[in-house]
């Protein structure tokens, strides 16, 4: 029979209610379930996409001898998170300090009290059954020593939650973190490290500011090395868009299957931006296609975006994505099977398991040959087995989302996608927001109970307000004010920086706190540069301070490790550059939309955008804008001071230093 997550709405948690392990949700009544045993807890935090989550749920989750040895022991609680981030983080901390690294599946084991005493990642079915026993034996025979060790633990966790001394971040700093992390680059395959390699979102952007911002050539140059070595290795789906997790060779080859929606969000933008500041056709491409993706793959039916596609199919990883030579000429025949093998690196040898290949496109092919050929092996792929989808709808990763397709539909010339953005930003704010307060996810327009994080406040917020630009619609930006001013109400912690969960969100052990930026932006980067482009679009110096404070909050962390504050510096780029607020008023025509096509093309990381009639309800930067002889006009202003108005592409051209 199902176990208590039937009724979950996590469809990780889901994935486990069939498993003879008594599982409970997160909560009250699971700590004092193990309270009234006299039991500890075993905590299990995961989620959908997760290979080895998978591996270790089959290996001993699903085994009944396992299973007896849980019940019988331990209150076991299964935690999804996405769904729980602020668990996560506590844990994950513990996690790390205990053996000096993290990752999923997380196991941890916990006193009544939520104190961990001994936590690690995937454990093989023996090893984890000897470690049940030793639990057990440590539990029975020294409770002393446990309870003592899971104080400490705790202690320390709560030690690195504490305060980092602000520090601005003046042009010499940024300077300096520019060095350092092009110092860490990898000059030949692109990104930074070894095996390994992630796709560095966070970081690429602050390059591509930072390139706008003083013109330094050695910048752009590892954004597009990078951006290129990507695109063309395994990591990108060279059949239907979208990137992977990570690769786990140095040079993108083999990947890591699942897709997540804050990678393609993310990356989605970044290469929008690299075609913003070069005109690159592979960054062009590679933005509409993975913009493609995300329509044809991650959509729901309520109109918001799903957390991922799973690392496997039918159990096994990659099935659905892998070639072998022979495939491809059952396909295309033996021509073009021969000729699609030696175009997309497909060998006898393969570069995966069982002689098979990922897809790579090191050079362009023919267009005309590649269409057909492309079109032909997706609609051959999509008769296999494919990955199941994680369908839950996480707010700040559909605030990425929204970004991302609102910037895609203005800069690419595609109005769905603006569309796409506006109804997701509808779901979530008529389904995530109850009673002014906003949830962390939903699934089948059911909302959730987990209270949304500074993640979702701030990347909710970015969205709106990226949305706001592409639509000229008020109703964003006074959406995006309100998530923001909450944010400042409820996460701060009186120095400028920001707390993971609100002052009045569940107490855990400790109160999560952390600047740094990981696979997608920390809660404070996030807010801090949220509150940067609001206060550009509407001049307020509250959330202009606001936005000084959170990134001189993770202005030593940005100093010293650079490549993990992206996101922080990213911001303080922006407000190194000042704003540049360009307020373009007129009718809906073509002389319109020629000087709003100069300006959305301006890469200065400072720059706001608004487009209207002049003195439309509720947008500032067109409040005391008129027309210019009965033309439409553009209003460019640094800082607040206002050039005069142009009314000629070329003219907003010169202004804008083009």
């Amino acid at each position: 029979m199902p176990n208590r997550l039937g009724t979950a709405t996590s469809p990780y948690l889901l994935q486990h209610a069939g498993n003879p392990v008594d599982w409970w949700e997160w909560g009250a009544e699971a700590f004092a379930e193990a309270r009234r045993r006299d039991v500890p807890v075993l905590l299990s935090v995961g989620y959908a996409a997760c290979h080895w989550c998978h591996v270790m749920a089959h290996e001993s989750f699903e085994d009944a001898g396992v299973a007896e040895v849980v019940n019988a022991r331990f209150v076991a609680v299964k935690v999804d998170r996405e769904e729980r981030p602020d668990v996560d983080a506590v844990y994950m901390s513990a996690t790390t300090a205990l053996t000096g690294q993290g990752g999923w599946p997380m196991t941890c084991f916990l006193t009544p009290g939520g104190e961990p005493f001994y936590c690690g990642t995937y454990y093989p079915r023996e090893q984890f059954l000897a470690l049940l026993d030793a639990i057990t034996e440590a539990w029975t025979n020294s409770r002393d020593a446990v309870e003592q060790q899971g104080a400490a633990i705790t202690e320390a966790v709560v030690r690195t939650s504490s305060r980092l001394t602000p520090e601005a971040l003046d042009d010499a700093a940024l300077d300096q973190a520019a060095r350092l992390v092009a110092h860490a680059a990898d000059p030949v395959r692109g990104g930074f490290g070894g095996a390994p390699k992630f796709p560095p979102s966070m970081t690429l952007e602050h390059l591509l500011r930072h390139h706008a911002r003083t013109g330094d050539p050695g910048s752009l140059r590892i954004v597009e090395r990078t951006c290129e070595a990507m695109a063309r290795g395994g990591l990108y789906d060279q059949l239907a868009g979208g990137f992977a997790r990570y690769a786990v060779d140095d040079a993108w080859v083999v990947p890591h299957f699942e897709k997540m929606l804050y990678d393609n969000a993310q990356l989605l933008r970044v290469y929008l931006h690299l075609y913003r500041a070069t005109g690159s056709p592979l960054a062009g491409r590679v933005a509409r296609e993975t913009a493609d993706f995300l329509l044809a793959d991650l959509s729901t039916p309520e109109g918001g975006f799903a957390s991922a596609l799973d690392a496997d199919t039918d159990g096994v990883e990659g099935l659905t994505y892998v070639w072998a030579p022979e495939q491809l000429t059952e396909i295309l025949g033996p021509v073009d099977g021969a000729r699609a093998a030696q175009v997309l690196s497909v060998t006898t040898q393969g570069t995966f398991e069982q002689g098979t290949s990922t897809l790579q496109l090191p050079e362009d092919p023919d267009p005309a040959w590649w269409t057909g050929v492309r079109t032909r092996l997706a609609e051959a792929r999509a008769t296999r087995p494919q990955p199941t989808r994680d369908d839950k709808v996480v707010t700040a990763w559909n605030g990425l989302a929204i970004a991302a397709l609102a910037e895609a539909g203005v800069l690419l010339g595609l109005p769905d996608h603006v569309e796409a953005a506006r109804r997701c930003a509808d779901l979530v704010l008529s389904l995530h927001l109850v009673d002014g307060r906003l949830r962390r996810a939903s699934r089948g327009g059911v909302v959730g109970a987990a209270p949304g994080v500074a993640a979702d406040h701030g990347d909710l917020a970015e969205g709106l307000l990226a949305l706001h630009q592409a639509t000229g619609e008020a109703r964003w930006l006074q959406a995006a004010g309100a998530l923001l001013d909450t944010a400042l109400a409820r996460f701060g912690d009186d120095a400028g920086g920001f707390f993971d969960a609100a002052d009045d969100a569940e107490r855990l052990v400790s109160r999560p706190k952390d600047p740094t930026d990981g696979p997608e932006p920390s809660g404070q980067s996030a807010l801090a540069r949220a509150l940067c482009t609001y206060a550009a679009l509407t001049g307020s110096s509250r959330h202009r301070a606001a936005a000084e404070a959170a990134v001189a909050a993770a202005g030593a962390l940005a100093r010293q490790a650079p490549r993990f504050a992206g996101w922080t510096l990213a911001a303080a780029e922006a407000l190194a550059a000042g704003p540049l607020q360009v307020a373009v008023v007129g009718p809906d025509d073509a002389a319109r939309a020629a000087l709003e096509d100069v300006a959305r093309r301006a890469v200065s990381p400072g720059l706001v955008v608004a487009v209207g009639e002049p003195d439309a309800p509720g947008v500032p930067l067109l409040a005391g804008r008129p027309l210019v002889d009965g033309r439409a006009a553009a209003y460019v202003c640094r800082g607040f001071v206002c050039d005069r108005p142009v009314t000629t592409p070329d003219d907003l051209t010169a202004a804008l230093g083009g």
